[in-house]
């Protein structure tokens, strides 16, 4: 099994792996949806 500190790695591990998808989610949303508007408006 895996002892105290190696446990304390690991969730700092998993809380900043967390944190780096949440925002890469909202990023990548954010870009999709600059790319549909601009798309969307250049057909006038």
């Amino acid at each position: 099994m895996a002892d105290q500190t190696d446990m304390k790695a690991h969730e700092s591990t998993y809380h900043s792996v967390l944190g780096m998808l949440k925002y890469g989610a909202v990023g990548c949303f954010l870009i999709a949806a600059i790319v549909i508007w601009l798309i969307s408006s250049g057909h006038k």
